[in-house]
């Protein structure tokens, strides 16, 4: 008996041309579904540049208090070791009972975390929107959010957020870098 010999089959090769849209779709999918860390941020508008050269003015010293972040992250007002509750209440019946005429002076050690540095940020915000809601109640019986641009301006300019910044210019012969490396 004679086998009949039968011719071989060709496997049929796979159709890889959708496998890119797939793979491109599946990253896609993952980006969206998880979960990313979002950079932390302050929102400042930065004075516009002032074309005279103005002297400083003389600011009285019981109308400025002085907040500081230290190397190892301690947080101190006016010379003393305080926690961020306190910053904010602190801050809050300082810029109560200055009015207009306050100043938040601020400076951070170049060592001090920037974490550090939002959270404490972070408190003088809320101080500020505490005494502006409650200005605004006062005035319009509503809280600042849900007053009217106009108004919004009017309590703005009675409760101005006055943060001022102190730097230290390091030497040019310095070394040293900022931020984390």
């Amino acid at each position: 008996m004679r086998f009949r010999r039968r011719d071989r089959r060709k496997v049929p090769g796979l159709n890889t041309t959708s496998t890119a849209d797939i793979s491109f779709m599946l990253l896609i999918l993952f980006l969206v579904a998880s979960s990313m860390d979002l950079d932390k941020g302050l929102s400042r508008q930065l004075p516009p540049v002032d074309k005279k050269n103005t002297p400083p003015a003389a600011v009285d010293s019981k109308r400025v208090v002085r907040l500081g972040i230290d190397a190892e992250n301690k947080v101190m007002l006016d010379g003393k070791a305080v926690t961020l509750k306190e910053v904010r209440q602190r801050a809050t019946q300082f810029i109560k009972t200055n009015g207009k005429g306050h100043i938040i002076q601020l400076q951070s050690d170049r060592k001090a975390s920037y974490d550090t540095y939002l959270h404490v940020q972070n408190q003088l915000v809320a101080a500020y929107n505490t005494v502006r809601n409650q200005r605004s109640l006062a005035l319009f019986g509503k809280t600042f959010e849900q007053c009217s641009h106009e108004q919004q301006v009017r309590i703005a300019e009675e409760v101005p957020m006055r943060i001022s910044e102190v730097y230290t210019i390091a030497s040019v012969d310095s070394t040293e870098k900022g931020g984390r490396e």
